[in-house]
């Protein structure tokens, strides 16, 4: 299975440090928007699950336009219009509810989990799409990457040749504490290796918060998706990434990654 995952990456890889360093923000904000349909398609489908009756397709419908203007707000860098269209994304979900309501009594739920569904993946990723804007945005953007992919690759080895401990079972049986020690060894390790490489006038101080705290929030938001699966009884959000699952399962880190590592880049780090 690891030989599929490692082919995955390294094809992805080359179009990936194209599209941050050279396809220009609107290229960038383009694929990170589809991106985010994709983890919003996988999103509702597992969070979706276990209603009867069947959630009607009005459901998803507003919810991907309502991600895509989210992020298209956030392209044109437009904070208000991010809070405003979050906002007519609650009413909207608000106004559809009432007609299931006569059906279903599951109808304020389902209206939570999709608000919650465009909050967490519309307007987690687009901080993506914010971070590559600031001064030196693709580095910033590529080392981000780079810190959570190196992270969930140093959790997985060290977890199935070490690990004993379980770290939090009733979530992930899988994920041991020495997994999760040893991708956040690798988060230090390569976040050093890229600092000393090519952000060489980062402090060292700064350079290990941000492995760190990043590293952490990223195993956080990969037991957090973990949870929705459990739920619902699929092993991945979907087939499309032969070896890591969907694109859901590849940004679980990510989602909850980028907001800190924008804050910490704009607001913390000197």
């Amino acid at each position: 299975m690891y030989w599929k995952r490692w082919l995955t990456a390294l094809v992805l890889l080359p179009p990936l440090i194209f599209l941050i360093f050279k396809g220009g923000q609107l290229l960038f904000a383009i694929v990170v928007i589809a991106t985010a349909l994709l983890c919003l398609r996988e999103y509702f489908r597992i969070a979706f699950t276990n209603h009867t009756p069947r959630i009607p397709g009005v459901y998803h419908g507003w919810g991907y336009l309502s991600g895509v203007v989210i992020m298209v707000c956030a392209y044109r860098q437009s904070y208000l219009a991010m809070i405003l269209s979050l906002t007519l994304s609650v009413i909207g979900a608000a106004a559809i509810s009432i007609h299931r309501f006569s059906v279903s009594q599951d109808a304020p739920l389902v209206a939570v989990k999709q608000v919650f569904g465009v909050f967490y993946i519309g307007i987690c990723l687009s901080f993506i799409i914010l971070l590559r804007s600031t001064p030196n945005g693709p580095l910033w953007v590529f080392f981000l990457f780079w810190v959570i992919a190196w992270g969930d690759t140093g959790a997985l080895y060290v977890g199935s040749t070490l690990g004993r401990h379980k770290l939090c079972p009733a979530v992930s049986p899988k994920k041991t504490i020495e997994g999760a020690l040893g991708g956040l060894t690798a988060n230090l390790i390569f976040a050093w290796i890229f600092k000393i490489l090519f952000l060489n006038t980062m402090s060292g101080m700064v350079c290990t918060t941000f492995a760190l705290t990043v590293g952490a929030v990223g195993q956080l938001g990969d037991l957090f998706e973990s949870e929705f699966k459990r739920v619902s009884g699929v092993k991945d959000s979907s087939t499309l990434l032969p070896g890591h699952g969907g694109f859901w399962d590849r940004l679980d880190a990510m989602l909850l990654a980028a907001p800190v590592a924008y804050a910490l880049k704009e607001y913390l780090l000197p």
